[in-house]
């Protein structure tokens, strides 16, 4: 896993390089485990959403 200065680092090099047109782009789900299962994060409510959105990624040493 990387961290989450060098994510950024990629997508905005990728953003820059292949830039695609709005009619080519598909709709990309996110799943995250909950309580033991996989769900889509767009099945949760909206209060679970926004706690999805201020989870930070961090390397364990």
């Amino acid at each position: 896993m990387t961290d989450l200065a060098e994510q950024r680092h990629l997508a905005s090099d990728a953003q820059t390089t292949s830039a695609l047109p709005d009619e080519q782009r598909t709709r990309c789900e996110v799943w995250t485990r909950v309580m033991g299962y996989h769900r889509p994060v767009s099945a949760f409510n909206t209060g679970k959403q926004g706690e999805f959105a201020e989870r930070t990624f961090f390397r364990e040493r």
